[in-house]
């Protein structure tokens, strides 16, 4: 039986031959259009403003499908743009005041109590984030897993807000834009847009994954060479120390 949130490659999601923005769906999907077609862009902002605090509905499934309702003529595509731009804004608005909240203080504490991490760590990607931060905060946008997170870092770094939500909306209008457009554009083939933002989903998560494990390797070899030089150390202060007793 598929979820709620069933992706467009499943049977349920598929729409009939010749069929309008009323055609059956099932699914989120189905729910999502019915929202759509009954809000109109209150709908798309809604369901935009939750994917950023709740990662199970997926932008890259509601925005084509926002598309394909304004190709049907339910809502006026750049309204639905707009709307969907403001769902973005206000939900990383929410994930800014959460990282303001939770403090650059009270993360490193509990990040030095974890396994293989050191305050240096901390220091190490503060200094990057005050290094970069405009641009993870506009490119992040665009990029899956990493367009909810990376409010929460701008907000523990008290990044401004009038900044914050000018990058903000720069970055959320073109990744709204280009994937809305594009499922305006196809029609009833708008899960092709769905299939290849999945696709570039997997590709950023491949690439996570990567980076964690050669992380924990570095780290893990890192801490074995201090290990063996501390141990090294401390023979040679013990050798010193028997030679200095034979002389005297």
């Amino acid at each position: 039986m598929p979820t709620p949130f069933s992706t467009a490659q499943s049977a349920d999601l598929m729409l009939s031959a010749g069929s309008g923005a009323g055609a059956t769906l099932g699914g989120f999907s189905g729910w999502a259009v019915a929202l759509m077609e009954t809000l109109g862009p209150l709908g798309v902002g809604f369901l935009v403003f939750m994917d950023n605090i709740f990662p199970p509905i997926p932008s890259e499934l509601v925005l084509p499908l926002a598309g394909f309702t304004s190709s049907q003529g339910s809502m006026n595509i750049f309204i639905a743009i707009l709307f969907a731009t403001i769902g973005s804004v206000v939900g990383a608005i929410l994930l800014w005041a959460l990282g303001k909240w939770i403090g650059l203080e009270r993360i490193a504490r509990i990040a030095v109590k974890m396994p293989l991490v050191d305050v240096d760590d901390v220091h190490k990607t503060v200094a990057w984030f005050d290094r970069h931060g405009d641009k993870a905060v506009f490119f992040g946008r665009m990029v899956p897993i990493f367009r909810s997170l990376i409010s929460i870092p701008a907000g523990m770094r008290d990044m401004s807000i009038v900044k914050f939500v000018l990058l903000t909306t720069a970055g959320s209008a073109i990744w709204n834009s280009i994937l809305i457009v594009a499922g305006f554009f196809l029609g009833e083939n708008w899960s092709i847009v769905e299939t290849y933002a999945g696709y570039f989903q997997q590709v950023v998560i491949a690439a996570v994954i990567v980076f964690v494990i050669a992380w924990i390797v570095l780290k893990v070899r890192k801490r074995r060479r201090r290990k063996a030089a501390g141990t090294a150390d401390s023979a040679a202060d013990r050798t010193d120390g028997r030679t200095d007793s034979g002389e005297s």
